[in-house]
């Protein structure tokens, strides 16, 4: 199946016709309305380059906020009281450390100018949100994603300190279970967030889900 490229109109072709590794289309702007479309129906941006990616993979790896998994070593953590824990109190820095802070078994990072520029006037608007770890008031961990309805979708995490972003997630888990998010959308599969619960379900069913919680 040839891969769709976008142009200025503001659409997104079925994502039933990605390609097998997920990639649905390519070029568009990276919008805040646009971002907020691509969510809505099941898609998330990346870059190759400069020029944006748009995936939908099948099937996708997800959280639900009652499955959490927290180890016997990361309560211990949460008990301790070693880190603190925040929400949007420093979005802006989170976004830019997700950026710069390497990562195991890749090159470089999708994040960009264009990337950091739209999510943050997103954080403006009320849909992109931030969870910190701080340590002696220095921020050693965190995350950001967007928030629509019952449903978070996450972007990226750091951490500059063991266990700091894990301890972010874990905390931020909680607060949003408790605000009524029934699903977290974490994309695509890593170790770590499977350690922590997150499980791979058919796009179909997410893209249910999605219409049901948003």
């Amino acid at each position: 199946m040839p891969l769709h490229v976008l142009d200025d109109k503001l659409w997104f072709p079925p994502v039933e016709e990605s390609m097998e590794d997920g990639l649905l289309a390519m070029g568009g702007d990276i919008s805040p309305d646009r971002v907020l479309l691509a969510y809505r129906k099941g898609i998330f941006p990346w870059y190759d380059g400069e020029v944006p990616l748009w995936w939908s993979p099948n099937p996708r790896f997800i959280l639900l906020p009652d499955e959490l998994k927290i180890s016997k070593s990361m309560k211990a953590i949460l008990k301790k009281n070693e880190f603190r824990f925040s929400v949007n109190e420093a979005f802006e820095k989170v976004i830019n450390y997700c950026k710069e802070v390497p990562r195991k078994n890749q090159d470089g990072t999708w994040l960009n100018k264009e990337i950091i520029t739209a999510y943050t006037a997103l954080h403006h608007q009320g849909y992109a949100h931030s969870a910190e770890a701080w340590l002696n008031n220095e921020l050693v961990g965190g995350l950001y994603g967007i928030r629509l309805g019952k449903v978070f979708f996450g972007e990226s995490m750091f951490s500059h300190t063991s266990n700091a972003s894990k301890f972010a997630f874990i905390q931020y888990v909680q607060q949003l279970k408790s605000e009524g998010v029934e699903l977290i959308d974490c994309q695509v599969y890593t170790e770590h967030l499977e350690s922590l619960g997150a499980k791979m379900i058919m796009r179909e069913q997410f893209l249910q889900a999605l219409k049901h919680f948003i």
